[in-house]
């Protein structure tokens, strides 16, 4: 048996031949991991929150440490590849590409860590009436009946449906009761079916938990469904980021080994975590949670389900398009023993229960005039339609709106650029920051103000090139970059420049979604004065410049349109099904009328795209 008395990381040595312990500051967090694992592995390890876009594969440049001590590859080509003279100096390392080959000690420094991301949690102005999947009944031993034959029934005081499947053992506990006793019926599957029997009368402790799991964050709500409101918010950050943050990274990860079960393993962490942060805000033990809903990108709902991936990366791939409804504890997330978990269906490989969820809140669906949906992040969907018929196409915008993907580009949280003005007649440039913090970095938000204000201020030529001879443009390691923020004025103590190759790369996420946009009203010969209404899904919707969005070309300018920010609809959408059945019969009912196009084998999308490689795009798209 371990000697229980010795540090638990010295106890992990004795039972894994060849081992290190690696050590992180100033997180004062020590793991223990093979010899010849990477830094980056450690990290996962240690569960620090830690950026790595690309998931591992020495692509995004982004999950630097500083080596302190010890044994490790510091200094081979891959460790330091595409860092600067003063941080290889400085001992700077790519953790993904570094391996320790003893005990060693690393910084995580600021700019690679994540700090307090600003998650968009839930925002719905009315929820459908009430009518959730979950209902509790009073039984009172004096109100059994018996029938001609003979045989004893039990009467739930209040219950007019059809006689609900129990087991022999509830039907013994509830025959044997010497009280009043409460029974929880599920009709989560089609048909009733008691989940738990409680003594007593507990019809006012019924709750459940809607989760919106997406790429990067996983937000969720607490819903009393006795009385059909949310008493109850909290989110944290996908514990799957440090396996990568885009969705094909993580398909790429699921087919190695044990992948899937690691992705898998930390999403259920991960809502696990929102659940526990709810319930102890609001003094709710777990086993009052007697149902459950998801809405995630089909990529994320998959892995939750631990459900093959792998056809996912492919063009027209097939996806049912049913909700799926497993037992919470399968899973095991943490609820009531009997609670089901109720996945929002998906349409395509890429458009998932999120987007429908984001349609049925904005009433899409329900309405005659046109709409159109976007929800760009790190997967960008775009829906078009009324009440009469649904397209949608999904577009690879990348995390580019998020802030990823750009070399000063960091997540919405503390000291993050959220916007910027740029003066056109000196090129005096002024910013602000989440939580008015000295800059550290980039956000989406900031950096679409930015492309959107050089090209303005004639920074940007209309192709996205900086204009060598503007003030603050300058050569630059990759080529020229425009310098946002000086050193002196920074938390890291380095410049925040957008460098040519973070325009090139805003360039084409940019033209992605407006080349996807493109590509539907081209379908159905509709022009930017057709679309009566405009919603906008996510942070991007809620935190972005609309002024920003359409002067830089990331979306048409529909001139005829009103343009409604819903917050996170994926969220929202997952609370509807979880307070109403109506709710999740629509869904269905939606994903299952949704028309998909692939732009993948769409040969109007390589027009449309080449079109919006321009700032801001094609002239009809805007007429103003």
């Amino acid at each position: 048996m371990p000697d229980l008395k010795k540090p638990a990381d010295e106890v992990s040595r004795r039972y894994m031949p060849d081992s290190v312990r690696v050590t992180f500051r100033p997180l004062d967090k020590t793991v223990v991991v093979r010899r010849g694992s990477t830094v980056l592995d450690a990290v996962r390890e240690s569960g620090a929150e830690f950026e790595s876009i690309c998931g591992g594969n020495g692509e995004c440049g982004k999950c630097r440490v500083i080596f302190v001590r010890g044994s490790c590859s510091l200094g081979s080509p891959e460790s330091i590849r595409g860092l600067s003279t003063d941080e290889i100096n400085r001992h700077y390392c790519r953790a993904c590409q570094t391996r320790v080959t003893g005990d060693c000690e690393f910084i995580l420094p600021v700019e690679s860590r994540i700090y307090s991301p600003k998650i968009l949690r839930y925002h719905s102005p009315a929820l459908p009436p009430r009518n959730p999947a979950v209902e509790k009944y009073l039984l009172f031993p004096q109100d059994e009946e018996v029938n001609f034959r003979g045989h004893r029934s039990l009467r739930l005081r209040g219950y007019s449906g059809t006689r609900p499947q129990m087991t022999r053992e509830q039907h013994d506990q509830l025959a044997g009761a010497g009280g009043p006793c409460t029974v929880t019926i599920s009709m989560a599957n089609g048909y009733p079916e008691v989940i738990r029997i409680e003594e007593g009368d507990t019809r006012q402790t019924s709750y459940g938990i809607a989760i919106d799991l997406g790429t990067t964050t996983v937000a969720g709500v607490l819903v009393d469904l006795s009385k059909g409101r949310v008493c109850g918010e909290s989110s944290t950050l996908n514990r799957q980021i440090t396996f990568g943050e885009e969705l094909l990274t993580r398909i790429a990860y699921a087919k190695s080994p044990g992948g899937a079960a690691d992705l898998q393993a930390v999403a259920v962490e991960s809502i696990n975590e929102v659940i526990s942060q709810l319930i102890q805000e609001a003094g709710v033990q777990a086993p009052d949670i007697s149902d459950l809903s998801v809405a995630g990108n089909t990529v994320m709902t998959y892995l939750l389900l631990g459900l093959d991936t792998g056809t996912l990366d492919l063009p027209n791939a097939l996806v049912p398009r049913v909700a799926v409804v497993r037992k919470a504890g399968s899973l095991k997330i943490s609820a009531s023993p009997g609670a089901y978990l109720f996945c929002l269906p998906s349409v395509s490989r890429f458009i998932g229960g999120d987007a429908v969820g984001d349609s049925v809140v904005a009433g899409m669906a329900d309405s005659p005039d046109l709409s159109l949906m976007i929800d760009l992040g790190t997967n960008g969907e775009i829906l078009l339609g009324n009440q009469d018929w649904l397209a949608s196409v999904s577009c690879a915008s990348g995390p580019a709106f998020e802030g990823a993907g750009i070399s000063a580009g960091m997540r919405a949280s503390r000291g993050a650029i959220d916007h910027v003005t740029i003066d056109p007649a000196d090129c005096s440039i002024t910013v602000t920051t989440i939580g008015g913090e000295a800059p550290r970095g980039i956000c989406g938000s900031g950096i679409i103000d930015a492309a959107a204000m050089m090209a303005s201020a004639g920074i940007l030529d209309f192709t996205g090139k900086l204009d060598r001879e503007k003030a603050g443009v300058r050569p630059g390691t990759g080529g020229y970059e425009f310098v946002l923020v000086p050193r002196e004025k920074t938390s890291t103590g380095k410049d925040i420049c957008i460098t040519s190759r973070d325009l090139e790369y805003l360039m084409d996420s940019k033209a992605a979604a407006c080349g996807a946009i493109g590509v539907l009203l081209k379908k159905y010969r509709l022009s930017v004065r057709d679309i009566r209404h405009v919603y906008l899904a996510g942070a991007f919707g809620a935190y972005a410049n609309l002024t920003s969005i359409v002067r830089f070309g990331i979306i048409p300018d529909f001139i005829n349109a009103e343009f409604h920010a819903i917050g996170n609809g994926s969220l929202s959408g997952a609370t509807f099904a979880l307070v109403s059945l109506e709710s999740r019969k629509k869904m269905v009912r939606v994903a299952e009328r949704m028309v998909y196009i692939d732009l993948l084998v769409d040969a109007d999308f390589i027009e449309e795209y080449s079109a919006a490689l321009y700032i801001p795009g094609k002239k009809e798209y805007f007429p103003q």
